[in-house]
């Protein structure tokens, strides 16, 4: 099963200073056909203005991952990180028993993310937080985790849920495989270009949610940057 969600009918918000777009449903935005996909239950497609952003506010059992697709994001939280995280890298946050942060734009243009939230494997445990880029380049031509739970993904950086989060860019042409178990659910968006995931085709910032297959042949109809999450 592949199911295109357009981007159009995605949930939207417009706050001024923050422009949403909600995969599933968040905050004022409610549709119960949209309410999640497995352990995935936040893909938010947030633009940001710049020196604006989210001030502290707390988070607790919950796994929440950030893409920066462009600009910077630059992170504080109560534990007493802080962190600046550039297009094309990956902050994680473990919220555990519960931990406040503040995320902004400290940067002169635009931030353009994708925030991701998974409900983790169990709940409670020391919040934690982390950063690290992954450039682009190394994406080229084929999937790479960026952020998993599962056994064996040890190049990634940590989160407590059994799901990973993988990205791909490929050139207009070009296609890449993913191994899929019939039974997780997945779910991948193009943060630039248009795709085909096994024939079915989807445009720029589409979601696509895939269960009951055992292979995906991603295949770029232009130049295309992927974002895919894999959850139980």
């Amino acid at each position: 099963m592949i199911e295109i969600r357009p981007f159009n009918s995605l949930g939207q918000a417009d706050h001024g200073w923050l422009k949403a777009r909600h995969h599933f449903s968040f905050a004022r935005y409610h549709d119960p056909s949209r309410s999640g996909w497995g352990a995935l239950r936040v893909w938010n497609d947030d633009e940001i203005a710049a020196g604006a952003g989210f001030p502290a506010h707390p988070h607790r059992d919950m796994e929440i991952v950030t893409y920066v697709r462009e600009g910077a994001i630059s992170h504080q939280d109560s534990l007493g990180n802080h962190g600046r995280t550039g297009a094309g890298d990956v902050q994680v946050m473990s919220a555990g028993t519960g931990i406040r942060h503040a995320e902004y734009n400290a940067e002169s243009g635009v931030a353009r993310i994708f925030q991701i939230w998974i409900e983790p494997a169990r709940s409670g445990g020391a919040p934690a937080w982390g950063t690290r880029p992954f450039p682009r380049d190394d994406r080229a031509g084929g999937f790479v985790t960026l952020a998993s739970g599962r056994t064996g993904d040890d190049d990634a950086l940590p989160i407590r849920a059994d799901a990973r989060i993988a990205g791909a860019t490929l050139k207009a042409g070009e296609s890449a495989g993913y191994a899929a178990d019939p039974s997780r659910h997945l779910y991948l968006v193009a943060a630039t270009g248009s795709m085909s995931v096994n024939g079915v085709h989807a445009g720029a910032r589409d979601g696509v949610a895939v269960q009951g297959e055992d292979a995906l042949r991603v295949t770029a109809l232009e130049d295309v940057e992927i974002i895919l999450v894999d959850a139980a």
